[in-house]
C-alpha cells in the first residue's frame, strides 16, 4: 500500500475556508477547453476516496478527448468540506465527489442513496439504483437543487468504530460521545449514546481531546491513514451502520443539459466504469491494512455481540421507519428501497451468504 503522509492529509481536510459568493455562470474557457472545478469532501489523494476522485477526474478528460479539463480541491481547500452540494448550488464548482448523506439536512431522503443502518450491501444497492428504480428517484431529488448524480465508488461494509474501551453490552453505548453521521447517528441516540458529525480530518483531533469518546470513518485502508489507532485501540467489526457506503459524483444540471447526447453517454460510462473500479480499490487494499493494524500497531479487533446487534436493528427500524414520515418523497423513497432490499435480501442470503458460509468449511493455505 502506498506510504501515506497523515500530517499533509490532515492539515488539508481541516482546512474550514468558506466558499467564495461569486457564481460562475459557465465553467472558463480557455481555448476551446472547457475547465470544470471539482470539489471534495477528503483530502487530495487521500487512499480510496481522494484518488478515486482524481482517478475519475483523468478518466473524463481522456474520454472527452482533451476538451475537459478538471480542477480538483480537497475539503476545505475551495469550500468546507461537507458543503460539497452548496458548492455546485451556489456555482462556485461544477462537480462534486461526496457521501450524499452528509446532505440529509436538505433532505432525509439523501441517505438512502448513500447507506442506511441495516440496509442494502453494495451489489444490493447498485442493483436498485439500475434496475430497481433507485436512479429515478435520485435524479428526482437532486435535480430540485440543481444537481445529477452518479454512483461514485463504494468503500462496501464499513468497519464498527474505533473505541477507547470494550463495548460488551449495549449498556456501554449510554452516555458515550461517538462520531458517526448519517441515519446511524440517529441510531447511536437510540441507544443512548450521542452522535457528533465531524469531516474525516478532524476525528483524531476530537479522539485526543476527547470530544469523542469513539469513532468510526471507513476501514483499515482509511482509518490507518488517518492514524486513528494511535487514540483508540478497540476496533470493531462488522458495522451495522454503513453496510455499504455509496460515494457520489454530482456534475450541475445546468452544465449536463447543455451537453450533447453523446458527451452524456461518455460521461455516464466513465462514472458507471470508476463505481466498479473504486470499490474494488477497498477490496485490495483494507486486508493489508488491517494486518498492519493489528501486528504492528497491537490493534484489539473486537466482534459486536450478537445482543447489540439485535438491539441496534431494533432501533434502526423505528429510525428509518419515522425518517419515512418526514416528507412524501422520502416516504416514496422508503418504500422503493425498502421494497427492493426484502427481495434482495432472500437471494443474497441464498447466494453470496450461503456460499461464505459453505467456503469457510474449506481450507486452502
Amino acid at each position: 500500500m502506498t506510504k501515506v503522509n497523515r500530517r499533509k492529509f490532515i492539515k488539508a481536510a481541516g482546512v474550514t475556508a468558506a466558499a467564495g459568493t461569486t457564481a460562475l455562470a459557465a465553467p472558463a474557457i480557455a481555448q476551446g477547453i472547457q475547465e470544470w472545478k471539482m470539489v471534495m469532501s477528503w483530502p487530495k489523494g487521500f487512499p480510496g476516496l481522494g484518488t478515486a476522485a482524481q482517478n475519475f477526474a483523468n478518466r473524463l478528460e481522456v474520454a472527452m478527448d482533451g476538451k475537459v479539463k478538471v480542477k480538483l480541491y480537497g475539503g476545505g481547500e475551495l469550500v468546507p468540506a461537507l458543503k460539497c452540494l452548496d458548492a455546485l448550488q451556489e456555482g462556485t464548482a461544477d462537480l462534486y465527489h461526496s457521501a450524499d448523506y452528509y446532505h440529509v439536512g436538505k433532505s432525509k431522503a439523501y441517505a438512502f442513496f448513500c447507506s442506511v443502518p441495516f440496509g442494502m450491501t453494495v451489489a444490493e444497492a447498485d442493483a436498485w439504483m439500475h434496475h430497481g428504480g433507485g436512479q429515478k428517484l435520485w435524479d428526482e431529488l437532486s435535480a430540485q437543487f440543481g444537481v445529477k448524480p452518479f454512483l461514485g465508488g463504494n468503500t462496501g461494509v464499513q468497519m464498527g468504530g474505533w473505541f477507547r474501551k470494550e463495548m460488551k453490552t449495549i449498556e456501554d453505548f449510554k452516555g458515550l460521545k461517538m462520531r458517526i453521521p448519517g441515519l446511524g447517528g440517529d441510531v447511536i441516540r437510540a441507544l443512548g449514546g450521542t452522535p457528533v458529525t465531524l469531516a474525516g480530518a478532524e476525528i483524531l483531533p476530537a479522539l485526543q481531546a476527547g470530544t469523542v469518546d469513539a469513532a468510526e470513518w471507513v476501514g483499515p485502508w482509511n482509518d490507518l491513514a488517518f492514524g486513528l489507532y494511535k487514540v483508540a485501540k478497540y476496533y470493531y467489526h462488522p458495522g451495522f451502520h454503513e453496510p455499504s457506503t455509496a460515494n457520489t459524483i454530482g456534475i450541475r444540471k445546468p452544465l449536463w443539459d447543455k451537453m450533447t447526447k453523446s458527451q452524456q453517454a461518455v460521461f455516464e460510462a466513465v462514472a458507471v466504469s470508476h463505481n466498479n473500479i473504486a470499490y474494488t480499490d477497498f477490496i485490495a487494499n483494507n486486508s493489508a491494512a488491517l494486518d498492519t493494524l493489528v501486528t504492528k500497531h497491537n490493534v484489539q479487533l473486537r466482534e459486536f455481540s450478537d445482543e447489540i446487534y439485535k438491539k441496534a436493528g431494533s432501533a434502526a427500524k423505528d429510525v428509518l421507519a419515522s425518517v419515512a414520515k418526514s416528507d412524501p418523497f422520502t416516504q416514496k423513497v422508503y418504500d422503493s428501497y425498502m421494497g427492493f432490499r426484502k427481495k434482495a435480501v432472500e437471494w443474497s442470503r441464498l447466494g453470496e451468504q450461503g456460499y461464505m458460509q459453505k467456503r469457510g468449511l474449506t481450507k486452502f493455505s
